[in-house]
């Protein structure tokens, strides 16, 4: 099977679901997860149903990946959430399943990932960050907080599986017109902008481009970077 192996977190809406239809489109062969049941369906995807942070059901998932395809080439841990809000502010409730989703969930996706990619010695793994931990973004401390644990986590286990042929990065989007920042003011969300190089939103073809990048055979001398948009 000649077709990539393509796994992406996330894929019910926003930037996930945009790049299980690019990756579909260019032949790869794309698995989705989302917590709901996505109201649409693609040619060459299979979706599960799962919360990324149930240890179970992802390795039920790569279970799967294992037995079918026997391979996996790229793991796109795009699942993320955000709450902006003054620290003092947040419940702990809200603290948990922001570092449930962004930290656990990207770990747990990253580890049995990469238990199937050394068996051919090859693999990719793309995690998401945000530039809000760059620019120490107030309101945002402990959505900012779980992506600088990301950013930490890929600079190790890049390190870790080099020996494997496996390369690890992370990208950090601008704001993007989706869902996750739907319920922040506007005049938050162009106070951020004013303090990027490029003063505009980001789009989902600015990602897509980045993640390009990292997967290509070429890449293969990249690893443990991050890439933030915009020039912040």
């Amino acid at each position: 099977m000649d077709r990539p192996i393509t796994l992406i977190t996330g894929t019910r809406k926003g930037i996930g679901k945009y790049l299980a239809e690019y990756y579909a489109k260019k032949g790869h062969l794309v698995i989705g997860c989302s917590r709901n049941e996505p109201d649409w369906s693609l040619e060459g995807y299979e979706h599960f149903l799962l919360d990324v942070s149930d240890e179970i059901g992802v390795k039920n998932i790569f279970s799967h990946i294992k037995k079918k395809y026997g391979r996996l080439d790229h793991l796109i841990n795009n699942a993320g959430i955000a709450s902006m809000n003054h620290f003092m502010l947040t419940p702990a409730a809200t603290v948990t399943k922001i570092l449930n989703t962004n930290v656990i969930g990207t770990f747990l996706f990253s580890r049995e990932a990469a238990k199937l990619m050394q068996r051919n010695r090859y693999g990719r793994i793309v995690n998401f960050t945000t530039v809000a931990t760059p620019l120490k973004l107030e309101g945002e401390s402990i959505y900012a907080a779980s992506k600088a644990a990301v950013i930490s986590f890929t600079e190790i286990i890049a390190k870790e599986l080099a020996t494997y042929g496996i390369t690890v990065n992370s990208i950090g989007p601008t704001p993007i017109e989706t869902d996750l920042i739907r319920s922040v003011p506007k005049e938050k969300i162009e106070a951020l902008i004013s303090r990027q190089a490029i003063k505009k939103y980001g789009t989902v073809e600015d990602v897509a481009n980045v993640v390009d990048f990292f997967l290509q055979k070429q890449s293969s001398f990249i690893t443990g970077q991050t890439l933030f948009l915009g020039g912040i």
